[in-house]
């Protein structure tokens, strides 16, 4: 399956190493990007890594030509719909980096196109994917853990002046919010993965003397999953040197701790149990945004790529996007108002 890739921003470089390692007759067949002599370079580089030639276009009628069997879509949250509308044109079965669009309208209108033109669509929430969270799920899902009262989630990384000194970087024209909607939407996901869906939160969201940008860089919310349980998102990224994010859930049967790619599970009969994939992932909470393995992307676009063979849907489909922008959506509205928020649909 020939892919194409659409922007080359930060995490570009990841998808081109998950291609070059995939086990899924995957190739990178063109990238699309605005200028011309940088997307040539990219290409350039790409090609040396992947040893295959890649197309340079800053067209994409003429990227389209060669009807490519995925996209990756990678641009900036604010240069999404277009794009949207003109793969989903054209059949194309297409891949969204996180978030979807800026706006909870936006990411409708995203996944409308798609779903119009009955054209498969997922999300890149690559957390998913790690062995200690699939290990979690299955324990959930299985009913072993019993019933689930309280979930924390910690989101406690750091990102110096530098990171937000990059044009459109943390303001809302362009990302669509701060660390919400940019850090800690890969727990918030990984958490409604686990446990369900949020229907009501009380949150404070603001920026710190410690960056200068527009939106926030501390976020801290009160959730009401639909199960019942409740739950507390703390999430930063003033918190430095940065560490990794966590998620705590209590259950009628047992204490579960995931941390990064290690899960402890603290049974009440006194057993103990733990799942950890022995690497010692980073997970880019510190100063590096990129300090991750892109394995966890390789197995996202390996999955999607299967899901449109099969026919089947994705791990993260764009229904479930559109629930992490609610919830976002209803911290954000919390904040303003100091009042409870419903999570809309």
């Amino acid at each position: 399956m020939n892919v194409l890739m659409i922007g080359m921003g930060m995490v570009a470089q990841t998808h081109v190493m998950a291609l070059r390692d995939n086990t899924s007759s995957l190739r990178l067949g063109a990238v699309l990007g605005r200028d011309a002599a940088r997307t040539e370079a990219f290409c350039d580089e790409a090609g040396l890594m992947l040893g295959y030639d890649v197309a340079a276009h800053v067209s994409l009628d003429d990227a389209l030509v060669a009807r490519p069997d995925l996209a990756l879509v990678l641009t900036p949250p604010n240069a999404r719909l277009d794009y949207a509308r003109s793969l989903a044109t054209a059949g194309i079965p297409t891949l969204f980096e996180k978030p979807l669009e800026r706006t909870m309208d936006g990411a409708r209108a995203v996944l409308t196109c798609f779903e119009t033109a009955g054209v498969p669509m997922a999300l890149c929430f690559q957390h998913r994917t790690r062995a200690a969270a699939q290990a979690l799920k299955a324990q959930l899902d299985s009913g072993a853990l019993g019933e689930v009262v309280h979930v924390e989630m910690r989101v406690p990384w750091w990102r110096d002046q530098s990171y937000y000194d990059v044009p459109g970087r943390g303001t809302f024209a362009r990302d669509g919010g701060g660390v919400m909607i940019n850090q800690a939407i890969h727990t918030l996901d990984l958490g409604l993965w686990l446990v369900g869906s949020v229907v009501q939160v009380q949150a404070l969201m603001r920026t710190s003397p410690l960056h200068r940008m527009e939106a926030e860089d501390i976020a801290v919310g009160l959730l009401e999953f639909a199960c019942g349980a409740s739950g507390v998102l703390s999430a930063s990224t003033v918190a430095y040197p940065g560490g990794a994010e966590s998620i705590s859930i209590t259950t009628t049967r047992a204490q579960v701790t995931l941390a990064g790619d290690d899960l402890t599970i603290a049974w009440m009969d006194g057993r103990v149990s733990t799942h950890t994939d022995g690497k010692g992932a980073a997970t880019g909470g510190g100063a590096d945004p990129m300090a991750f393995t892109h394995a966890w992307h390789q197995a996202v676009i390996e999955g999607f790529a299967q899901a449109v063979r099969a026919g089947t849907a994705p791990l993260a489909t764009g229904h479930e996007a559109l629930h992490v922008h609610a919830v976002i959506g209803a911290m954000e509205r919390a904040a303003r108002t100091g009042t409870k928020a419903e999570v809309g649909s």
